[in-house]
């Protein structure tokens, strides 16, 4: 995903999973919208820059207190709205850990086209010089061939 598109795509993506959790009854069960809207901001924090997933993960915590939890958009800040902050925060953690361990993962693998131009950038770098006379002349007496 590339970094412009991040926090629009992800605002986008989190209003749909807060309607679709809402049609499933999360205003009598929040932690529907907990699982769909943590899922959501785990998938950004994976897939997009840090600060746009942050700000998914700010936009989702409101949804879910305005929506869910509270009444009408009316953000609330009880025990429930603080629980909610707490999964978004840890999903964001996690799918940030998760994106690094996977691009240092392919940062650390390398693959055989490489390893053949880096050898054969070791070989070239050895001066090499042309046989003297004597050299061939000792090697002929040493590896005699019949």
């Amino acid at each position: 995903m590339t970094e412009g598109f991040g926090f629009p795509f992800g605002c986008v993506v989190a209003v749909a999973a807060v309607i679709v959790a809402d049609l499933a009854g999360a205003t009598g069960h929040p932690w529907y919208a907990l699982v769909t809207l943590g899922t959501v901001v785990l998938a950004f924090a994976h897939r997009s820059s840090p600060l746009a997933a942050t700000g998914v993960a700010v936009v989702a915590w409101a949804l879910h207190t305005g929506f869910v939890l509270g009444r009408f958009g009316e953000l609330t800040f009880d025990a429930p709205a603080g629980f909610a902050a707490l999964v978004f925060a840890s999903a964001l953690v996690t799918g940030a850990l998760a994106r690094a361990a996977v691009s240092t993962s392919e940062s650390r693998v390398s693959t055989p086209q490489s390893r053949v131009s880096t050898l054969r950038s070791r070989v070239s770098s050895i001066p090499v010089h042309e046989s003297s006379g004597r050299v061939r002349e000792f090697a002929g007496r040493v590896l005699r061939v019949p």
